[in-house]
């Protein structure tokens, strides 16, 4: 008789469980937030811990759960993979360019097309929101699409964690750059937004947690390191749902109390455009480049799928007066995640015919 194949913990069949319906947990997570948004807008407030004679230390739950993703996200990356990309960085190198490339293109078109209508502002509240979308870097959840294709995983990771550690400087130029196609106070509402990146965000609340999850890979032993990876792995899937849930509930709680349905139809179609363009944009520089289908699919992913949860932290803990601006980053979530699966059925590898014909001669 063969061996039995041991049975897998219980950590890690409840992360495959999540992998293989990451799209339905997600839209289940939105509609948990449209019929019960009052949990969600609580955790979203900041809450303090009382220390004592220390004082209180402030808990920010959309941060911390932030920081939760980033750290499971470096906790596993493969450095020895990450090598390889030194021999063959054309994808990685296009892939940086890209997402700086990306949004002056895209944001701009946006903004004339918003300008066109009657909007007072000029759509300047979505253009924001748009801004500090694609401003953002590469969505760790687009490793997790790219293991459920034919993806290059090493390349995915590699423009995660290389668009991640150049957040810093990335952040702020982006924003400073496209502020001037906003009007009324909106351009002053991004200018903060800009301080508050220059200032920390990006380097506390991104690089650090992503840093963190590296360095720990590094110096834990290997049978540590799985034990550890049983736990965390699970745990920050989870919390991307409940931080999912957490910024729907902020957006949609207020739009059921002030009911905007053409802000709503008007955050749809920009996030509909931004999303197609990006994902477009990425799959043509991959046709030009003529990269293999694995480093096409990662390419086209990475210019497609922006860290909207990091978007929906900044404008939470900056702008926490202004909850529609939520709307259009809980629509590009959605949008980037059902482009993805396109992407993905696209470029996986046919599944092999049990029984193959018997072919007689």
């Amino acid at each position: 008789m063969p061996p039995s194949t041991p049975a897998r913990p219980p950590a890690d069949r409840t992360t495959s469980w999540l992998h293989h319906r990451l799209g339905r947990t997600v839209v289940l997570a939105y509609a948990a937030a449209l019929l019960l948004p009052g949990p969600g807008e609580w955790l979203r407030r900041t809450h303090a811990l009382p220390l004592g004679r220390a004082g209180v230390l402030p808990l920010p739950t959309g941060q911390l759960l932030l920081s939760l993703i980033l750290f499971s996200a470096g906790l596993q990356v493969s450095l020895h993979a990450l090598g390889g990309l030194l021999r063959r960085p054309v994808a990685l190198l296009t892939g940086i360019a890209l997402h700086l490339v990306i949004p002056l293109l895209a944001i701009p078109a946006v903004a004339f097309l918003l300008r066109r209508t009657p909007d007072a502002d000029g759509g300047s509240g979505l253009v924001t929101a748009m801004i500090l979308i694609v401003a953002m870097p590469v969505a760790a959840g687009a490793t997790v699409w790219t293991g459920k294709g034919d993806g290059d995983q090493p390349t995915m990771v590699g423009l995660v964690l290389a668009s991640t550690l150049l957040s810093p400087l990335s952040i702020p130029l982006i924003i400073s750059t496209l502020v001037p196609l906003l009007s009324g106070g909106y351009a002053d509402t991004l200018t903060q937004v800009e301080h508050t990146a220059q200032g920390g965000f990006a380097l506390v609340g991104v690089v650090l947690p992503c840093a963190a999850g590296i360095l720990c890979r590094l110096v834990l032993p290997l049978r540590a390191l799985s034990r550890v990876l049983t736990v965390v792995a699970p745990t920050a899937l989870a919390g991307s749902l409940v931080l999912t849930y957490v910024n729907a509930s902020g957006a949609l709680g207020s739009f059921l109390t002030h009911p905007r349905p053409l802000l709503l139809a008007a955050a749809l179609a920009v996030a509909t455009l931004v999303c197609l363009l990006s994902f477009v944009l990425g799959r043509g520089a991959a046709r030009l480049l003529r990269l293999d289908a694995s480093a096409a699919s990662s390419l086209t992913l990475a210019c497609g799928m922006n860290n909207s949860s990091a978007s929906a932290v900044l404008i939470t803990t900056t702008l926490p007066d202004k909850p529609h601006l939520l709307l259009p980053v809980l629509a590009y979530g959605l949008l980037q995640k059902t482009a993805a699966s396109r992407v993905v059925r696209a470029t996986r590898p046919p599944v092999p015919c049990p029984n193959p014909p018997v072919h007689l001669s």
